[in-house]
């Protein structure tokens, strides 16, 4: 979510409505073929000696400060609730990519842990409401647009993390490896990701009734801040025509309050010029207020795994996800293997259809979902080795896929078990209560 920083000039040129559908269709999928591979990897920051105790702002911006002065070779970034963030490099291997993501994580930790705090990768914070740390006109735009939606924005934006796997659009031409191909592709594949990597069953310290919190949350927020286009056969109009019926979320203003308009979308403030023309720079800060859990800027992003436990967890969704993308005949067997999946969709947009809401619920315990989650596994672990992975990498995937999907269980089953560990024999998981407002309508 920090795609843009605060500081701000007006370009001297405005955008027309034409326009504005000419840039989108000319920059959001450069094609040609797939040769880099990129993560984005969110942690929630804790407490060393128990990661439920919350940590000071204080203690968070000494830490934060600390770590700019670290030379890394990804990105790092603060999300509004104090989470942190690495941005990767674009690498030319999934082995690049995981060493050199692997590196800035151990220099991260280096300096956290003497500091008594910790990186905790989990999807949804299971134990605190949120609480806003960073205090940016982008943030406070965004937190009281948001507000319009109810409660779901300020989790969202303040105790959400996630494995973000950023892959290329892919060739002009059709086949596997078709951009065409590849955004229908990571749109039905989402959900068995959202699915297999669901790590955020809790919050306020009780089960919420899905196996992924996150994913509910992103759905709360609105279709048009968090949903995807209708998917055709032509993915450019698709996403330039949602970008200009999306919800403008602010118009900024370097000499004072960023003003937030109610109900008005990039292609009413075209038309309209009020409150002030729209700008190319007003352009591409639009397209980074929007959430879809496939986004493509240039490349495709896709934002829909929950963040993993432990230091390692979220490599096998990258690995995953980059065999099943870039090997062709892994390409091949997971659109053929996910195919059957878009009848469930019933042709409305991701993630806001029964087949994503299914997915985030009741993950593998869905037998269709569980069916085809195994049989894109299999076809990674065989693509792995194709693609130039380690031995190490292709024992982690093994090692999750039998822990996991095997058994039709996620990481969130293990966040539930412990908690009735603790608590003693409580609901089943699918027959968890939901809290407040944690079923969409």
């Amino acid at each position: 979510m920090s795609d843009a920083a605060d500081g701000w000039s007006q370009p001297p040129t405005t955008v027309t409505e034409a326009e504005v559908e000419a840039l989108v269709r000319g920059i959001c999928f450069k094609t040609g073929p797939p040769r880099l591979l990129g993560v984005e990897v969110e942690w929630l920051v804790r407490e060393l000696r128990d990661p439920r105790l919350p940590v000071s702002p204080e203690r968070l911006e000494a830490a934060y400060a600390a770590l700019r002065t670290v030379p890394l070779r990804s990105a790092l970034t603060v999300e509004p609730g104090g989470q942190l963030e690495l941005s990767s490099p674009p690498a030319a291997s999934l082995t690049e990519c995981v060493a050199t993501v692997s590196a800035d994580l151990d220099a991260v930790r280096a300096v956290l842990r003497p500091g008594g705090l910790v990186l905790v990768g989990l999807g949804h914070d299971p134990w605190h409401m949120p609480r806003r740390f960073l205090r940016q006109p982008r943030y406070d735009a965004m937190e009281a647009s948001l507000d319009r939606e109810g409660p779901a924005g300020r989790f969202m934006m303040c105790a959400s993390a996630s494995v973000q796997v950023c892959v290329d659009a892919g060739h002009e031409e059709p086949g596997p490896l078709g951009h065409v191909r590849r955004w229908w592709l990571a749109h039905q594949l989402g959900a068995v990701l959202v699915a297999v990597f669901a790590n955020s069953p809790l919050s306020g310290g009780r089960p919420t009734g899905w196996l992924s919190t996150r994913q509910l949350r992103w759905t709360q927020i609105g279709a048009g801040r968090a949903g995807g286009p209708v998917l055709d056969a032509a993915p450019r109009g698709a996403w330039a025509r949602h970008v200009l019926d999306a919800p403008v979320m602010c118009v900024r203003d370097d000499g004072g309050p960023w003003q937030v308009p109610e109900g008005m979308t990039f292609r009413d403030w075209t038309r309209s010029r009020a409150p002030r023309p729209p700008t190319r720079d007003d352009l591409d800060y639009h397209s980074t207020t929007l959430f879809p859990p496939v986004r493509p800027r240039g490349h495709l992003e896709l934002r829909m795994i929950d963040a993993q436990p432990g230091d390692h967890g979220w490599i096998v969704p990258l690995a995953v996800t980059a065999a099943l993308f870039d090997d062709p005949e892994a390409a091949e067997t997971a659109y053929r293997t996910v195919k059957p999946l878009a009848e469930r969709t019933h042709g409305m947009p991701a993630p806001h259809n029964p087949l994503w809401r299914d997915a985030a619920r009741v993950g593998l315990a869905d037998p269709e979902l569980r069916e085809v989650a195994a049989a894109c596994f299999s076809a990674a672990l065989r693509a792995l080795p194709r693609i130039g992975s380690d031995t190490e990498v292709v024992d982690a995937v093994e090692a999750f896929r039998d822990r996991y999907v095997a058994r039709g269980r996620c990481p969130a089953d293990d966040l539930l078990d412990g908690l009735r560990t603790t608590a003693g024999a409580g609901p089943d998981r699918h027959d968890a209560p939901s809290h407040g407002k944690d079923t969409p309508s």
